[in-house]
Formats: C-alpha cells, sequence, structure tokens
C-alpha cells in the first residue's frame, strides 16, 4: 500500500518503520479517543501515531530506543508543524528514561512482537504489558497498548477492553485499554473511516442459530465483529430491526455470513447480498452450467469467494465467465454442504 494512502503527508522512514506504522486513519481515531493533557507515547517508532497524540493532546513524551526511528518521528512531526513533544531515546523500562517523564494522563505502548508467529500471544509483546503498568505506576493508572488483532478476547487474560479495528473492511488493529479512565467496554468492534462500532451486551443473548441453506439474503460481517467474538450482538440488532430471522451460515474455516428472510441495512456488516440461485459446484459440466445461468442473468464478472486451490482458481474462473458480456458482476460463494457436496452460492452484491 502506497504512503499517500495510509499518511497525509510523506514518511520519513525506513522499509520496517513504514510497514508497523499505525495507518493514518487509525492513529487519528485513537487519538480522538485518548485525548488528554499529557500522554506518553512508547516505543514509538516513526511517530506515526505520535503525531495525532500531538495534535490532540497538550503535551506528547515520545519514547524510542531506535536512535535512527526517533529521528525519523522528529522529522515526521516537523512537517506537521508540531512543537509539543518531547523525544526521549531509550529503553521505555530503564529508570533514566522513566525519570525523564512526569506524571501523565495515559501511557500508550505499541510493542515490538515477532514478525510471524504460529499462533499470536500477549507473552510474545515486548516490553510485556505486566512490566510496563509496573515500571510506568507512579505515572499514572491509564495504560492502552497495541496487541496483534488475530488474538481473540479469550487469548486475553487482563481485565481491560479489548478493541478490534477494521480498516476499510480488513482487520487493522487491536487496542487494549486499561484503568478508569480509558476503559470503557469489555469488547468492541470498529469500523473505520466511517467510525461505526458495536460493543458487547451488558447481558447474555440468545444463542446463535446456524443454517446449511441461505435465504433470500446474506450479509457479510465486518472482520472486526468477528475477531471481537460480537456475532450474537450484531445478529440481535438485526433481528430488532426487521423481527425477521437471522441465521448464521459457515462457508468455510476463513468465512462466516450472515442470511436473513429480510433485508436489514446494519452499518457493521461488510457487504450485503441478494441471493440469485443454488447450484451443484462439483464438475466441469456444473461450471457449464453456472456459466449459462450468468449469460441469461445479464453478468459480466464473477468473485469467487471460498478455499479454492491457487492453482486451480483462473481456470475456474475462466470457465466460470466464459463469453459473458453482461453488466453485473456475481459473488460467487462456495461451500461444502453437510452431505459433502460442493454448491455454489450465487448472489448479487446490494449497494446502500
Amino acid at each position: 500500500m502506497s504512503q499517500k494512502k495510509i499518511f497525509e503527508k510523506k514518511m520519513s522512514s525506513d522499509k520496517d518503520g513504514l510497514r508497523f506504522a499505525t495507518p493514518e486513519p487509525v492513529a487519528k481515531y485513537r487519538a480522538a479517543r485518548l485525548a488528554c493533557n499529557t500522554i506518553a507515547d512508547i516505543s514509538c517508532g516513526i511517530g506515526g501515531q505520535t503525531i495525532y497524540f500531538a495534535q490532540r493532546c497538550k503535551h506528547v513524551y515520545a519514547v524510542e530506543i531506535d536512535s535512527q526511528k526517533l529521528e525519523y518521528a522528529k522529522e515526521n512531526c516537523a512537517k506537521h508543524g508540531l512543537e509539543n513533544i518531547t523525544f526521549i531515546c531509550g529503553d521505555a523500562l530503564d529508570p533514566a528514561v522513566i525519570a525523564q517523564i512526569p506524571q501523565v494522563d495515559v501511557v500508550f505502548s505499541d510493542p515490538a512482537r515477532p514478525p510471524e508467529e504460529e499462533m499470536r500471544q500477549v507473552d510474545s509483546l515486548r516490553p510485556g504489558i505486566p512490566m510496563v503498568m509496573e515500571a510506568y505506576a507512579e505515572k499514572t493508572q491509564n495504560f492502552a497498548f497495541e496487541a496483534p488483532p488475530q488474538m481473540p478476547p479469550e487469548r486475553i487474560d487482563f481485565d481491560c477492553e479489548k478493541e478490534y479495528i477494521s480498516l476499510n473492511g480488513q482487520l487493522n488493529r487491536l487496542t487494549l485499554y486499561f484503568g478508569k479512565g480509558v476503559k470503557r467496554y469489555n469488547r468492541i468492534a470498529v469500523a473505520l473511516p466511517e467510525g461505526n462500532a458495536l460493543v458487547d451486551a451488558p447481558v447474555e443473548l440468545p444463542p446463535l442459530v446456524e443454517t446449511d441453506k441461505p435465504m433470500l439474503f446474506m450479509f457479510e460481517p465486518d472482520p472486526a465483529v468477528i475477531a471481537a467474538g460480537l456475532l450474537n450482538e450484531l445478529v440481535d440488532d438485526m433481528i430488532k430491526a426487521t423481527g425477521g430471522h437471522v441465521r448464521v451460515m459457515k462457508i468455510d474455516k476463513k468465512r462466516t455470513l450472515l442470511t436473513a428472510d429480510l433485508l436489514t441495512v446494519n452499518p457493521m456488516n461488510k457487504s450485503n447480498f441478494i441471493v440469485l440461485r443454488i447450484m451443484p459446484f462439483e464438475t466441469e459440466n456444473d461450471y457449464a452450467e453456472i456459466n449459462e445461468f450468468l449469460k441469461k442473468s445479464n453478468v459480466g464478472k464473477v468473485t469467487l469467494r471460498g478455499s479454492i486451490d491457487p492453482k486451480d482458481y483462473w481456470g475456474i474462473r475462466n470457465q466460470l465467465e466464459a463469453n459473458l458480456d453482461g453488466s453485473k458482476k456475481v459473488h460467487l460463494f462456495l461451500r461444502e454442504t453437510e452431505s459433502g457436496q460442493k454448491e455454489a452460492i450465487l448472489c448479487e452484491l446490494i449497494y446502500e
């Protein structure tokens, strides 16, 4: 992704700095939520988050152990005309560094973590959350930490708010909030750039009902909802909105959709679809029948959604799109039924 899409100004950085820097919409959102008089941004990197803290807070203390990254952070903050930042080079847990920071309203930490990890764990964060909270206990009781968003809430063994953030329909960040000054909920899903949100219900909700067959409409939940474990809350909102039936349908290990008999527009659904037809998807004859249906339906393009071997993807798609010249676009969700048969759920995107 280009800098133009992530940052409002060109950032000074090395490759790793850009890779891990907080995208501007997320940084702005976090800064608005943590707006206060004074904040310490430890492990600040090239300053992608520091910039927006400085725009919202009276003063920022930016700590970074990598001297080159700290120089980049200074340059990037200067590009935004910011002068209310004290830059500190050193280990965030070094008593000499901590001594340079007065009492603050909030400490924000974006700790390092392994670039690749089979299963994301809180224990992999460096510096670790308990260590930071102990080291800065005399500075504040309010902390916010960035953590890998792939971690489900049940794997986070802390009394904190777990905020899963998506950006442009992709899971992007997880922020953990500690302390009465910043902790508001138990779990929350936030969809950026719009800023729509869904929080955990204060009472136990009815269990989800799964189905093997789609109804008239299908809905793709925002990935932050799935990551935060808030599917029950989303379904409850949809049922309250229309009084219709909403069911959960597993497409594959990576995809969970909702299906309903009434169209329910909810901002925490990433996409809304109307179901056109369900057809077998086992053989090349099945592909040909789907192709004939698409021709009659004025379809010109097919987006395959499902577990397909990458080496087979374009061969199958080319067969499905052979001689299509229509104006419509169809999403084909490929799933395996309880009986082990593969079927194609052909849907058209509803723009709302």
